[in-house]
């Protein structure tokens, strides 16, 4: 395989980890130094709390998809638009999160994710957490 089939193998492992709930999967995807930056808090954290963040999100909403995946993979990385959807646990309410993630990838592990969400998306997502 080359260096992009290789890099669009890691995001769709990724992303299908997250769907199904396997937070160690998810959390292997990354480097141990790995950056990941949110565009609604500006904040980097760590995989570890990344983790943790997905592992709530896990318990919370049911039945993720990442629906309408166009991903594209470029030397050192991928950029992948999606729309996350599910049902919250709490009230069965379907959601949907639009979102774009810009990954930088080397040996074979996420150095870095920068994800890009509408504020009000994500209230919903998070409307009971």
């Amino acid at each position: 395989m080359s260096e992009l089939d290789d890099t669009l193998a890691l995001a769709k492992r990724f992303f299908d980890a997250v769907e199904q709930g396997d937070i160690d999967t998810v959390v292997n995807s990354f480097s141990p130094d790995a950056e990941i930056w949110h565009n609604t808090d500006e904040i980097v954290v760590t995989r570890d709390q990344t983790g943790t963040t997905l592992g709530g999100m896990a318990t919370r909403i049911r039945d993720r998809v990442y629906a309408e995946r166009r991903v594209t993979a470029f030397p050192g990385g991928f950029v992948q638009q999606h729309a996350l959807t599910g049902v919250r646990v709490h009230d069965d309410v379907a959601v949907r999160l639009p979102c774009c993630i810009v990954c930088k990838v080397a040996g074979g592990k996420i150095t870095r994710l920068d994800e890009y969400f509408d504020s009000a998306h994500v209230a919903e997502f998070r409307k009971y957490a």
